[in-house]
């Protein structure tokens, strides 16, 4: 009885036709060892259902940057963009839901369309059918090439190797087809919009208050900016490999992206012009305790302190400033 219960409530589902150019897009999520620790990374598919062509890429974490990245790399790899991409509900692209469906993209999402000139399809909410080409290629995707649990320290470098392994599965052939992937990516390529002459720049871009210790938080990290600009209102970009930090239309700060959470990035060199007014910090200011310089500066500061004193120290200090400017 309960075997006839279970069957008489499984929805069926109707066989959809796609068109060549269409693409579907999905995150999904996977066990990496990332610098010999585990982690569950994102995984980017966009895949095309009339030839089955897929692109995988994965990411620290699923977010606004990532998905624009995943895009700018999947037209690269395909050559085209596709005329039309179906979406789930999520928040990264959709901005507001009216009844069951997406109805209002993101500003961001607008922007990625804008530049590529490509239109979006919201999925129903909980209908993953309506896009399961690329459901069921995530589940293809993980089983081929992420098992066993991959280990790198370099997501560029794995990803690499993801793109590679994606352009062989294009000599595949499946059933019912009258070609391999490759052959049909020609057909989808023909329906498809040509790639813009401008990269488009992955991003996010938020507004922050530097505080009294010249940090600026993005992403759940900390990075430093001139203590010119503590208590600044900022403006933060971050993208998939760096942070960049703007008063009005100046670029003051440039850090290496963290994926990370709850570090704190010191650049010395933002903190020299309030080391001349505490020359002490020099000694117990954390931006200055990693910080690894030539022989040479150990060897003149110990003999300027020697013959000066504190006022050795001080012009110590300004030596060290030059490094704002010259090498």
């Amino acid at each position: 009885a309960v075997r006839a219960w279970k069957q008489k409530q499984q929805e069926p589902f109707l066989p959809l036709s796609h068109k060549p150019g269409e693409a579907q897009f999905d995150f999904g999520e996977a066990k990496v060892v990332y610098r010999g620790r585990e982690m569950k990374a994102a995984f980017f598919v966009m895949s095309l259902p009339y030839s089955d062509a897929f692109f995988c890429q994965a990411f620290p974490r699923e977010c606004t940057e990532t998905f624009q990245e995943g895009h700018r790399r999947a037209f690269k790899f395909f050559r085209s963009v596709p005329y039309r991409i179906s979406y789930d509900n999520t928040k990264i692209a959709v901005a507001k839901i009216v009844g069951r469906r997406g109805d209002t993209p993101t500003r961001e999402l607008l922007r990625l369309e804008s530049h590529y000139l490509f239109g979006h399809h919201f999925c129903l909410v909980r209908r993953p059918n309506e896009k399961g080409h690329t459901e069921n290629l995530v589940g293809f995707a993980r089983r081929n090439f992420m098992v066993p649990i991959p280990r790198f320290d370099d997501f560029e470098q794995f990803n690499e190797a993801l793109a590679e392994s994606c352009l062989k599965d294009l000599d595949r052939k499946l059933r019912g087809t009258t070609g391999t992937k490759r052959e049909l990516l020609e057909e989808d390529r023909i329906a498809m919009l040509p790639l813009p002459p401008a990269q488009f720049e992955a991003r996010r871009i938020e507004t922050r208050t530097a505080t009294s210790l010249s940090l600026v938080r993005f992403d759940r990290n900390d990075y430093s900016i001139p203590t010119t600009y503590a208590y600044h209102p900022v403006i933060v970009i971050g993208g998939i490999d760096r942070v960049r930090v703007l008063v009005h239309d100046r670029l003051v700060a440039e850090h290496v992206r963290d994926w990370g959470r709850e570090n704190v990035h010191y650049d010395p060199l933002h903190y020299l012009a309030l080391l001349e007014r505490k020359p002490n910090g020099l000694d117990f200011g954390k931006p200055f305790e990693q910080w690894n310089l030539p022989g040479p500066f150990g060897l003149i500061r110990q003999r300027l302190e020697g013959s000066l004193g504190q006022e050795g120290r001080r012009d110590f200090i300004k030596i060290l400033r030059l490094l704002e400017k010259h090498s």
